[in-house]
């Protein structure tokens, strides 16, 4: 059995769900298919989200109706007229949509952001599910939903991995199916509301079926030939890395690289199952491949970069050291706002930290801070980390910048600058 995981730019349109069971065809294994939503659909729903949270009706509508003017185009691009009642793919999801848009939203922005953006990952998949049985490739849907089980942390569940192990083996019969489809990124609680594994989660998703079912292996199908040292949409020149251990996919993922969900690895690592990552675009070639690697290995330069960080510097107000104590108060508080720190840098009467742009409440937390330290920040500033550095390719990538921090290791530079 394997497990097989497409995002939103594999299937943004009906060429590419043409594409993704072409696929599939090729492969006569037991596939579980895990699909994210269809395009900019997760950017949509957010967006709605948002006009939603703040009162702003007329935008909501016209997000609406965006979201289903979208869909539909896949759809009638691929069934075109055939007799299929189009309206299954939408009614009941987009009603319960719109009869909760028609409520007063809770207080908690990140409970609403679970309940609607999760809708993107069930017509991605309904609709995937519907045309490879159209193309005769059978395949069952399943709602993940009803295996999945998180707690209730809002936009970042906790997997119960003995209650979802459970539930995950009696939704996914290989004796009565050879191919399955489900949705990546979303989950529920065991009263049944839907939370979300992180942005970009369904990496995440595979990753915990795989070790749930014990799968040969993982797939993940992108836009790119493999996992690049440095992202192409960025970098004029990049180079594939084929091989890399589960450690060095760890790193990699824990300072920002986007091919992989930072949580992906562990499951994986715990039965040692590969992960592949390939392209889409040329599926016959081989792409890259993480695993167990007890040897060293030799990389070219890794560079990654993170771009809307925020620097945040604390002081104590009485001229004092920055000492344990602080520090703690400091971390309480980034935890009570879901504060992701990727840089730290600390001296004498100072404390700095990378912070990712939040999406709400930033400046309630600077106001807090400023009840007990002096605050400075910087604004849209990039953090790049390059592994395995040399210096000709620091100055390359610094030499011309404003730096506000710089920090280096054995193997790893990192530098925030502007």
């Amino acid at each position: 059995m394997k497990v097989f995981k497409f995002g939103g730019a594999s299937v943004k349109d009906a060429a590419g769900v043409r594409n993704l069971a072409a696929i599939v065809q090729n492969y006569p294994d037991q596939l579980v298919i895990v699909v994210s939503a269809m395009g900019k659909t997760t950017n949509a729903l957010e967006e709605l989200t948002r006009n939603y949270f703040n009162g702003n009706k007329e935008k909501l509508q016209l997000d609406l109706i965006g979201l289903k003017q979208f869909h539909t185009r896949i759809i009638e691009g691929l069934l075109g007229d055939h007799p299929t009642d189009q309206n299954h793919f939408f009614s009941a999801d987009f009603e319960r949509l719109e009869s909760h848009l028609g409520q007063q939203p809770s207080l908690d922005y990140d409970f609403e952001y679970d309940q609607i953006v999760s809708l993107g990952e069930i017509l991605s998949s309904k609709i995937i599910s519907t045309y490879l049985n159209f193309r005769g490739i059978q395949n069952q849907w399943v709602d993940i939903r009803k295996g999945l089980r998180t707690d209730a942390t809002w936009r970042e569940g906790n997997i119960d991995w003995l209650l979802s192990g459970s539930l995950i083996h009696s939704q996914f019969n290989f004796i009565e199916n050879r191919i399955y489809i489900t949705q990546g990124f979303i989950g529920a609680t065991v009263t049944d509301q839907t939370t979300t594994l992180g942005r970009e989660g369904s990496d995440y998703t595979a990753a915990i079926l795989a070790n749930i079912l014990d799968s040969e292996n993982v797939t993940i199908w992108k836009d790119v030939p493999g996992i690049m040292n440095a992202d192409p949409h960025k970098f004029e020149v990049t180079q594939k890395l084929d091989m890399l251990s589960y450690r060095e996919a760890v790193e990699m993922t824990y300072y920002g690289a986007k091919v992989i969900h930072p949580k992906t690895m562990k499951p994986l690592v715990e039965k040692e199952i590969p992960l592949y990552v390939r392209s889409f675009i040329e599926p016959q070639k081989e792409g890259s491949i993480i695993c167990r690697i007890d040897h060293v290995m030799t990389y070219v330069p890794v560079f990654i970069s993170k771009e809307d960080l925020i620097l945040i510097t604390i002081s104590p107000l009485d001229f004092s050291f920055i000492a344990e104590e602080s520090i703690s108060k400091i971390y309480k508080l980034f935890a009570q706002y879901r504060i992701k720190v990727n840089l730290v840098q600390q001296s004498a009467m100072n404390f700095s930290v990378a912070i990712d742009q939040p999406e709400r409440g930033f400046d309630r937390l600077i106001d807090e801070l400023k009840r007990r330290f002096v605050v400075h920040y910087n604004e849209g500033l990039e953090l790049l980390t390059i592994r395995y550095y040399n210096e000709e390719v620091i100055q390359q990538m610094t030499g011309k910048r404003t730096v506000f921090v710089a920090q280096r290791t054995r193997t790893t530079a990192r530098f925030l600058m502007k």
